[in-house]
């Protein structure tokens, strides 16, 4: 009998039954969808739109005739059953990695929950050079089913990690690190070639074709070499590398001697849980290191003297420092491959902020539109400050200083407005470091002045912290110096822009009242020294525009108008800066920053003089 016939024939009362049974079902399959999302797997650092015209949303991968499944689905593509598949079917094995690997070579990275939005960004700028032979271990099962839910090719490490940031050095960061050395050991037996990388690195170029370029190596590595051994894009010479092999990213071929290598090596670390995982690597390659592999291009016989090693150039295969502060590879006009976020100063925090300074992080559409708009300022600094006399620790911190208290007027400015303050781009005459020097480290290409990251100066995650209102006024909104030249930035948001000229109070143009339009763009004569009421009156008509720039902040603010208000914000802001490092043969030789080292009589760059005076400023 037919269905339709089988409905006309049933009893009302059934069928009202079977229609509270189906709205059940509906019901439930909403709660269920609704719960996906609520738990993060439903946000996307970066909509479909912004993918761009370098890589088609879904990135195909070549595989056999074999219909789709979760295995070889094209990367972004999101997987359309409601269920998830069971951990079972994540558990990494040989035909997994084979449904993924191209040419034999299988690129990895892993990571936990905490770490979701710089897997993402990995996966995404892989995508983008059309780079699809890739995995990602997930240390934790949140972290698995987000991925899953996004179409990226996730694996089970089975690891039972916490979901929250591991902070460089704790024990968790050493157990994470330990993570990569187990998975080292069980995917070289499968017969891959395999491409190991961090999460807080980036790749720019295919790194492929380069790494073809060596067949004997059966480990290439980057360091944290910093001063350059070749100009060209050879490969570094091994006798004169002092910095440490930097195991962020290094490529395995899976021949005996890195497989010997690899379980001694985890051996090694399962004796001492307080070995750090680079730490053990350097050891044994520096077992035996020499002599050249002759005709090689640059590899050296290493550990056992049978493993070939290769080091890849630190110009293009970058570290934080030879990316973000020398700018190597544009000194020596090379195309870098890919650049990993050490030598910073802020943790994660500090990591995502420099890859948003270099336009190399994506992030949610909402980040480039926030609601109570932005807000910039066209920084001024005198050339002597800039370019006059030696760079010594007095003139560096002039020049910061100088920088420091235009800076804080722009933050008392944005918490007044309720807007997002677009940071300058910050000038140093000093590197910093983590040790004494002369400046900048002898031999480098770092030049003087310099653009220098937002964390040489202040300290960004704790920008970033939740501190109480009531204790520390509003939290105050910031963007890297970038910002508006990000192309993720909306057409709508560059373009609505009111410019505000400061002006002598007296001057006859000054007012706030000379006011000008043109399409999108406006532009306002606005008076120096104003105060907390002139400031909210005047600005509080323009809302509409998405960011305020001002000409100036040099004598832009009075000051707030109760000293309640006044103390919250300076207590918030003190906590901003953190140190300059270090002075050479000096203990302590750092140097507090201080946001309000211009009402101090007096005050010098000098380091503590005694452990007591140790402390930041504020504390």
């Amino acid at each position: 009998m037919a269905i339709g016939s089988r409905c006309n024939e049933t009893n009302p009362v059934f069928v009202g039954i079977y229609t509270i049974v189906l709205t059940g079902i509906l019901l439930s399959l909403f709660f269920i969808v609704s719960t996906l999302y609520s738990s993060g797997i439903g946000f996307l650092p970066f909509s479909p739109s912004t993918l761009g015209n370098n890589s088609s949303t879904e990135e195909r991968i070549e595989t056999t005739s074999e219909p789709e499944n979760m295995y070889n689905r094209p990367i972004w593509k999101v997987p359309t059953e409601r269920k998830m598949p069971s951990l079972e079917k994540f558990k990494l094995t040989k035909e997994m990695v084979e449904y993924r690997a191209k040419d034999n070579v299988i690129i990895v990275t892993f990571g936990n929950y905490a770490f979701m939005d710089f897997i993402l960004n990995w996966v995404k700028h892989l995508t983008d050079l059309h780079v699809s032979n890739l995995l990602v271990g997930a240390m934790d099962t949140k972290l698995l089913g987000a991925l899953y839910y996004k179409g990226v090719p996730v694996f089970d490490m089975e690891s039972n990690m916490i979901t929250e940031d591991a902070g460089w050095g704790s024990p968790t960061f050493h157990k994470m690190g330990r993570e990569k050395v187990f998975l080292i050991n069980a995917m070289l037996p499968f017969g891959f070639e395999l491409l190991m990388c961090d999460t807080d690195m980036v790749w720019i170029k295919n790194p492929l074709p380069y790494i073809a370029r060596f067949p004997d190596a059966d480990i290439l590595t980057s360091s944290d070499q910093v001063i350059p051994t070749v100009t060209d894009d050879s490969l570094e010479v091994w006798q004169d590398v002092s910095g440490a092999y930097n195991i962020g990213i290094f490529h395995w071929r899976p021949t005996e001697s890195s497989k010997k290598l690899a379980k001694e090596w985890k051996e090694l670390l399962l004796s001492d849980e307080k070995i750090w995982d680079q730490s053990g690597f350097n050891d044994l390659v520096h077992k035996v290191l020499g002599p050249s592999v002759k005709e090689s291009n640059g590899l050296v016989y290493s550990y056992d003297g049978s493993l070939k090693l290769g080091i890849l150039p630190a110009s293009i295969f970058c570290s934080g420092h030879t990316y973000f502060v020398q700018g190597m590879y544009k000194q020596l006009w090379l195309e870098p491959y890919a650049v990993h976020t050490t030598f910073q100063y802020g943790g994660t925090e500090g990591k995502r902020h420099r890859l948003r300074e270099a336009l190399l992080f994506f992030d949610s559409p909402s980040y480039y539109d926030s609601p109570g708009g932005y807000m910039s300022f066209k920084p001024n600094i005198p050339k002597s400050l800039l370019l006059g006399g030696a760079h010594t620790v007095e003139s560096h911190f002039n020049l910061v200083n100088y920088q420091l208290k235009q800076i804080r007027t722009a933050l008392a400015v944005a918490s007044l407005l309720k807007r997002t303050l677009i940071m300058p781009a910050i000038w140093c005459r000093l590197d910093r470091m983590w040790f004494g020097h002369p400046g900048i480290m002898e031999g480098t290409l770092t030049p003087q002045p310099f653009l220098c990251p937002m964390d040489h100066v202040f300290e960004v995650n704790t920008m970033l912290k939740d501190f109480p209102e009531k204790e520390f006024g509003p939290q105050i909104g910031f963007r890297e110096y970038s910002f508006v030249k990000n192309p993720l930035v909306p057409k709508n948001v560059k373009e609505s822009v009111l410019e505000v000229e400061i002006c002598e109070r007296n001057s006859p143009k000054c007012s706030s009242q000379n006011f000008t339009q043109k399409h999108t763009y406006g532009f306002l004569h606005f008076p120096k020294n104003a105060t907390q009421q002139d400031l909210v009156q005047v600005f509080s008509k323009y809302k509409d525009f998405k960011i305020i720039q001002f000409s100036s902040m040099q004598d832009l603010f009075q000051g707030f108008s109760d000293p309640e208000s006044e103390g919250k914000f300076r207590k918030r802001v003190k906590r901003y800066v953190g140190i300059w490092c270090c002075v050479m043969n000096k203990t302590p030789g750092h140097i507090y920053y201080d946001m309000y080292w211009d009402e101090k009589a007096g005050w010098k760059p000098d380091p503590p003089q005694t452990r007591l005076d140790d402390h930041p400023p504020w504390a």
